[in-house]
């Protein structure tokens, strides 16, 4: 039986992603703030724990990796959107240094926290939930906080994939696409079973050594 730990799972993408995963037998770690919502969430599922983790607490997420002996993937999907009525023009700079303290830094602190359990499976990897809005190659105005600090992202996960490559690690980034969440709204074009399958293809069955990319529905994307 897989090990997989999820951030921010108590609903959305990281929630059916737990779901899917549960349904194939995995044990699921749901992480979360919100204690009750995400110990409620896991209830709802089969083989699944909660564990109590703010991805932007250095102690939070230290004390949470004491917690877990081994583990075979980390998927780092907890995310903020606080200005999708900003420019860049006019933004604050608070606001830019919270949406990445969060998107971005909080995927690399858990990532650190939880590298000595991911290096003892035979096949560890790291699932980053990006966004197209964070693509170089695509740039646009809309939520510019939200879009830098998954550029950020990005380039945390090449990072990553470079220095564990050697170490059987695969670490990739992923856009789930316009999904119908909380963030999303409910005028999203995909559902959120569509936005979870390419966070669960590449947590489970992707091959091991596609590493360092980005990707949308199992086909690598532009940076």
């Amino acid at each position: 039986m897989k090990t997989v730990l999820i951030t921010g799972a108590y609903r959305g993408l990281g929630f059916e992603a737990a779901r899917q995963l549960s349904e194939r037998g995995w044990q699921v770690i749901l992480t979360a703030r919100r204690k009750t919502e995400g110990a409620a969430a896991a209830r709802k599922l089969k083989n699944a724990t909660f564990l109590d983790l703010d991805i932007t607490k250095d102690m939070s997420v230290s004390r949470a990796a004491k917690k877990v002996p081994t583990l075979d993937v980390l998927i780092n999907n907890a995310a903020i959107i606080d200005d999708n009525d900003r420019d860049i023009l006019t933004i604050s700079r608070e606001i830019m240094a919270r949406t990445i303290e969060t998107n971005a830094l909080g995927a690399l602190r858990v990532s650190q926290a939880f590298m000595p359990p991911l290096l003892k499976s035979a096949a560890g990897r790291i699932v980053n939930v990006s966004s197209g809005a964070g693509q170089l190659t695509d740039m646009g105005t809309w939520s510019p906080a939200y879009a830098a600090s998954k550029t950020t992202l990005n380039a945390i996960t090449g990072l990553l994939a470079a220095a564990l490559k050697d170490k059987g690690i695969a670490v990739n980034s992923v856009c789930p696409g316009w999904v119908r969440t909380e963030m999303g709204g409910s005028n999203a074009p995909r559902s959120v079973e569509q936005g979870a399958s390419g966070i669960v293809w590449l947590a489970a069955d992707a091959p091991q050594e596609k590493t360092g990319l980005f990707w949308r529905d199992k086909e690598v994307i532009p940076w």
